[in-house]
């Protein structure tokens, strides 16, 4: 049979599943169960004259659901989670490979013409030698 801690962790969706069942049923017959198993029982039998078997049967499939639901959330959490991770994964490995081929390039391009990138290194040098000088000025 279902327990306390079962009907009140999944009070709202049990709630839910016997409105559904038993229409006749009030938001005021509910609450008057709320929180406790043979009270909730005695008011469903009292208002829809189910029997208590089948209504203890029924309260358990509910509580049978909801865990299979919240295991299924999970699962497919889960398996975002890791496809989120290799997705990240995947980006980091590709930017390195572009970063080692971008330095590759360079070094071509600096063995290749050795005066043309001094001289590009050197004038990019001096000005960012002038901007850091520029912002680093007081303001007045």
């Amino acid at each position: 049979m279902i327990s306390q801690q079962e009907l009140a962790g999944g009070w709202n969706q049990i709630k839910g599943q016997i409105k559904s069942r038993w229409g006749a049923l009030t938001d005021n017959d509910l609450v008057q169960g709320e929180g406790n198993i043979e009270r909730l029982v005695g008011v469903i039998q009292q208002k829809t004259g189910s029997a208590r078997r089948d209504i203890e049967e029924f309260l358990d499939r509910c509580v049978e659901e909801g865990s299979n639901f919240s295991n299924r959330v999970a699962s497919s959490a889960k398996q975002y989670a890791d496809q989120m991770g290799d997705a990240v994964s995947q980006g980091y490995a590709d930017a390195t490979e572009r970063m080692q081929q971008g330095y590759e390039q360079a070094e071509e391009m600096i063995r290749s013409r050795p005066a043309e990138s001094l001289s590009v290194a050197f004038g990019a040098g001096i000005i960012t030698g002038i901007l850091v000088t520029l912002l680093m000025r007081p303001s007045r």
